[in-house]
């Protein structure tokens, strides 16, 4: 029988965070393809240090979207806010290495005669759901993640003007009986750009819109607070920490509380099963939790490059379901085509949705009316029930 009654912490980074700056600028690279050619192949990676930004990978799409890479990358770093010495979006260096894709792969990928579109990789992608937020996420990354994005805003509309775009939260949340009750902990280290702001002074910006996001309650006098702990944080974003895409996947996902398989999101296409099937394994576990048949679930899928159909199906409820994890697997087999272009075409993927989820996390979030984080829908919740 598993623990409960235990705490559990899990972390997140704003949308300043140098990792999470090359995150974005991968998606804007992605999204601009999709938008000329739904059908295009990307693979775009970034790096940013101290004034510059360097971009690389493999694509295959129309030509001109190489040529606005430079002004969409400043774009993306001025959305975000960087206007520092050491990191400025107008007077930062951009450098791009982007190419053709590798033959090689695409032979492996695309569809040709009677053989169906493969996956762009092997893999095994994981996807989670659990009943304790009506999100159907783990408690302690949707909060970790709420506390950020508010900061972002109050940061961004001038209400809070001192603060910078480069951010960590931590979480540490108690649990009784299984359900998330309190915060034992939070932990907060926020750029500012007065340098004269003291841990105490820094606190008090940011304390009342940590109250805000959290449920009533979880605050108590026990609560251990650790505001820019280290004391002045004015250097941030690329020029104080270098940045890759991909570092994140754990702030991306579900902050620890379930397996991971390894790949990153960004910058990926949907044709790279690293990103859509991870997607499509979120979109099931949510439904089967959404359906009533467990408490949890975590689901994994496999696969081949070059091969269409995942290798294997996995699901455990971690003794929560009302069915035997065997029986949800066979469901999940029936209700949803799970080779690439199956899920690309159910989730509708092939659109440019990315750049919004490189930033607070690629689950949790509320289903768009353009598309954006289909793969939070519970529409299969009907189909589910009927397979079983």
């Amino acid at each position: 029988m598993s623990r409960q009654n235990y705490i559990f912490t899990s972390e997140s980074v704003s949308e300043g965070h140098p990792d999470k700056v090359c995150d974005r600028i991968s998606d804007a690279v992605l999204d601009a393809f999709l938008t000329a050619d739904p059908h295009s192949r990307v693979a775009c990676e970034t790096f940013a240090t101290t004034d510059r930004v360097v971009i690389g990978g493999e694509v295959r799409g129309p030509g001109d979207v190489i040529k606005n890479v430079e002004e969409l990358a400043r774009d993306c770093v001025r959305d975000i806010g960087y206007e520092q010495e050491g990191f400025h979006w107008a007077n930062m260096k951009v450098n791009s290495y982007l190419h053709a894709q590798s033959a090689d792969i695409a032979q492996g990928v695309d569809a040709a005669g009677d053989k169906d579109e493969g996956a762009g990789d092997q893999g095994i992608m994981f996807g989670y759901a659990v009943n304790e937020t009506p999100q159907l996420m783990p408690a302690p990354i949707l909060y970790a993640h709420a506390i950020l994005r508010r900061l972002a805003e109050v940061r961004k509309s001038g209400a809070e003007p001192k603060l910078g775009p480069d951010a960590k939260s931590q979480l540490t949340v108690r649990y009784e009986d299984g359900n998330p009750v309190g915060v034992s902990s939070v932990v907060l280290s926020t750029q500012h750009l007065d340098p004269n702001l003291s841990s105490g002074d820094v606190r008090a910006i940011v304390e009342p819109y940590i109250r805000d996001v959290l449920p009533e309650g979880w605050l108590t006098a026990g609560t251990e607070w650790h505001v820019n702990p280290t004391g002045k944080f004015v250097i941030g974003g690329p020029d104080g920490d270098a940045g890759l895409t991909g570092r994140k996947i754990i702030v991306d996902t579900y902050g620890g509380a379930a397996p991971h398989g390894g790949g990153a999101f960004s910058g990926k296409d949907p044709t790279k099963v690293d990103r859509s099937a991870a997607y499509a394994a979120r979109y099931l576990a949510k439904n089967i939790v959404a359906a009533g048949m467990a408490h949890r679930c975590t689901l994994q899928l496999a696969y081949a490059i070059g091969v269409s159909k995942p290798l294997s199906i996995y699901v455990d409820t971690a003794g929560t379901g009302e069915l035997a994890d065997a029986e949800i697997e066979a469901a999940v087999a029936k209700v949803m085509d799970l080779t690439p272009r199956g899920i690309r075409e159910h989730l509708s993927l092939n659109r440019p949705i990315y750049q919004r989820t490189a930033a607070y996390g690629h689950f949790g979030r509320t289903p768009e009316d353009d598309g954006g984080f289909s793969w939070e829908k519970t529409d299969l919740v009907a189909a589910l029930k009927a397979a079983v």
